[in-house]
């Protein structure tokens, strides 16, 4: 071999090592399929003959060592990952492996468009001279799957005295650039016309709004018989707790879980809540007529009187 390669012993010594490095040879193996090779061996001072043992050496360790690939993936290529939206490889026994406990309050669907039933909920800050008076500083729509259809930060009309932040999560930077509270009400109105409205105590939300909407539409969490302890309202976050089974403001509120819960809550007692509502309706249309009817007797009793005299 000496006679063959001058450098042999040299070779033994230092380049050989470099062999079995599985990290030169794939990098080598970069260098055979861009067919430069040669230039590499020369630039690394291997001669022709080295370059023909590390070919050898390449195909032998072939089989042990996978072959450098690009980190860009190529078309077609089999073993591309397929994942969507880049879901990351996660190794077994790492801390990402572990499940996350289910949400129920997740939703359900990627539709965000606007459904039949609506839950809302505001959040509120403290205006007049003590902050004493609520006024609306965000209010929050989401959908039947509990996708937020509309979502904004309010300025109100008077200079606001109390945030509240450690209930409602709101902020001074909240507002620099929040909504008119026109534009905002003008909104939220045009999105609840002709629908179901789900929330908890509404009748709260509505006045901040300086908006009204049918009894007969509406679906309130607070009002709802099964949800009363002893004929009393309970808070919302008691209801999720009971009957989600979630947990919910446990510090500052957020108007989209707040939404959520009430939403599925709904949607978890639908159909007896329909039908209740249906009950409730015939029974005042029966009520009404029954009124209008006796009126009108009345009003014939006395056209004969009337007449009589």
């Amino acid at each position: 071999m000496q006679q063959l390669n001058p450098n042999w012993d040299q070779l033994q010594q230092v380049r050989l090592p470099l062999l079995s490095h599985t990290c030169f040879l794939q990098i080598f193996y970069a260098f055979v399929a861009s067919g430069a090779a040669v230039a590499c061996c020369h630039f690394l001072g291997f001669g022709l003959f080295d370059f023909v043992l590390v070919y050898q050496k390449l195909k032998t360790e072939g089989s042990k060592n996978k072959p450098f690939r690009s980190s860009r993936t190529i078309r077609g290529d089999s073993d591309a990952p397929k994942s969507i939206l880049g879901k990351r490889k996660v190794v077994p026994g790492s801390a990402s492996d572990e499940l996350e406990p289910f949400n129920v309050l997740t939703p359900t669907s990627s539709d965000f468009s606007l459904t039949r039933e609506l839950a809302m909920d505001c959040e509120m800050v403290g205006v007049s001279s003590d902050g004493s008076k609520s006024a609306l500083g965000r209010v929050t729509l989401v959908n039947k799957w509990g996708n937020v259809v509309y979502d904004e930060f309010v300025r109100p009309v008077e200079r606001v005295v109390d945030f509240r932040s450690e209930i409602s999560g709101i902020r001074p930077r909240n507002l620099y650039k929040a909504k008119d509270f026109q534009v905002a009400q003008k909104k939220v109105a045009e999105l609840i016309t002709g629908r179901i409205l789900v929330g908890h105590a509404l009748r709260n939300d509505l006045r901040a709004l300086l908006l009204s909407h049918p009894k007969k539409d509406m679906r309130d969490t607070s009002e709802y018989p099964p949800f009363l302890k002893e004929k009393r309202r309970k808070a919302l976050r008691h209801i999720a707790s009971e009957f989600l089974g979630v947990q919910i403001q446990k510090g500052e509120h957020c108007p989209i879980e707040d939404a959520r819960a009430a939403m599925m809550l709904y949607q978890k007692h639908k159909r007896e809540w329909e039908k209740s509502a249906k009950d409730v309706s015939r029974l005042k249309k029966k009520q009404k007529k029954q009124k209008q009817k006796k009126s009108n007797k009345e009003a014939a009793n006395d056209n004969r009187v009337s007449s009589a005299s």
